[in-house]
């Protein structure tokens, strides 16, 4: 009988072991101590020759499994069946069936997949209700076996020129399902990867990106003494104060716990799954951002969250947005109100005025390096130095 403690110590290059219990059950190793893979070696029923049929890797296929899937194997074989030639054409007809499948059944089950991978349900939304606001009209209900690069082209071109950034991702999520459907032979391969050439050429992507409307720095001061200063400190207005002097995504504080908050430390630790780049960030609290955590305090009912509605659960982003609306806070780009994403911009500009380290200023942004080689070589998320520009920049709006 082959143990599990036994199976572990299989050396690379070592001699099969028999699983026992099931005649013909080995476990073949692999190039590294500890694995295998499994495989029944038995007498073909159809053909008389002697097979070897795999049941997986191990340790992700444990011994039971294996000695259960062996067994159902030679059962097989003792009904006269050969089992590979079964699972060829259980293969088969999957495929078969799969060929059937429609584009629109196909996104669904692709988009089925990746919910759980999206950042938030609206994300997961918005996949999905593209594809049926511009391609299921056109191409859904048509089989993906006969889709063509054309038919792709032609559900595109009335949003390709019209809505490009949109026209980009319906183009990328349409290529994401064929994919899938080639990756599972459905397919020989996505027809999204040249449809580009059937359509003109899309305006230059600086020439399009809509940047968020943005406060000019010298004015944030001024600003703030109209937001904020004898006011009733409402949590939405405290939020959008605490947004503001910690130059954070708003999502990263409406959901803030106080399970993430080091008072004593004056640090606010955000989890690797709600930051944006999937990577914890700190957050230096400047005395202000720590008086607001303080009041905040003492107004909480026992809710995990820092900021909550009336209902206990997280203010939404409009309600961030009403406050500058209310208070006609223009930005720098006439008929447009200040956006709550738009202080962050006005924190880069300050940073890069006041000749701050340019590294710096990213960190305290919470921006990934994109050069690999550069940031293989940062260790440090610069923590004290990232202090005393979020000091001074609570500083400078509170002059």
């Amino acid at each position: 009988m082959l143990s599990d403690a036994k199976a572990r110590q299989i050396a690379p290059g070592g001699k099969f072991l028999a699983a026992g219990m099931v005649p013909g059950l080995y476990l073949r190793p692999s190039s590294a101590r500890g694995q295998g893979s499994w495989f029944l070696r038995f007498v073909s029923p159809v053909t008389g020759r002697r097979r070897d049929l795999g049941l997986g890797a191990y340790p992700e296929v444990g011994i039971a499994q294996a000695r259960k899937l062996a067994m159902e194997a030679r059962s097989a074989v003792a009904d006269g069946r050969d089992p590979i030639e079964a699972r060829r054409i259980e293969a088969a007809e999957i495929r078969a069936a799969a060929a059937d499948r429609t584009f629109r059944e196909a996104a669904q089950a692709v988009h089925a997949e990746l919910r759980d991978g999206f950042r938030n349900a609206k994300h997961a939304a918005q996949w999905i209700n593209t594809l049926e606001a511009f391609v299921f009209p056109k191409i859904g209900d048509r089989k993906v076996s006969g889709l063509r690069a054309a038919d792709f082209a032609e559900a595109l071109r009335p949003i390709w020129l019209a809505k490009p950034e949109t026209a980009s991702r319906v183009r990328q999520r349409c290529d994401a399902v064929m994919n899938w459907c080639a990756a599972r032979d459905i397919i020989v391969a996505s027809p999204l990867k040249v449809v580009t050439a059937l359509l003109p050429a899309q305006p230059g992507k600086r020439e399009r990106v809509e940047h968020h409307p943005t406060v000019p720095w010298r004015e944030l001061p001024a600003m703030c003494r109209t937001l904020f200063r004898d006011k009733p400190e409402t949590t939405g207005r405290l939020l959008l104060e605490f947004v503001i002097l910690t130059a954070c995504r708003s999502g990263e504080a409406r959901r803030m716990t106080w399970s993430e908050i080091d008072q004593a430390k004056a640090i606010w630790t955000i989890p690797a799954g709600r930051m944006k780049a999937r990577l914890i960030h700190r957050v230096p609290l400047a005395a202000r951002a720590l008086e607001i955590l303080r009041y905040m305090e003492t107004q909480s009912d026992g809710s995990a969250l820092v900021f909550t509605s009336r209902r206990g659960t997280a203010l939404s982003d409009m309600t961030l947005t009403k406050i500058l609306r209310d208070a006609a806070i223009a930005s720098d780009t006439a008929g447009r109100t200040a956006t709550v994403h738009g202080f962050r911009s006005s924190f880069r500009d300050w940073a890069s005025e006041h000749a701050y380290p340019r590294d710096l200023a990213e960190r305290a942004l919470s921006h990934t390096i994109k050069d690999a080689t550069e940031a293989a070589y940062h260790r440090t998320d610069l923590l004290d130095q990232r202090r005393s520009i979020m000091d001074a920049w609570a500083k400078w709006l509170a002059d």
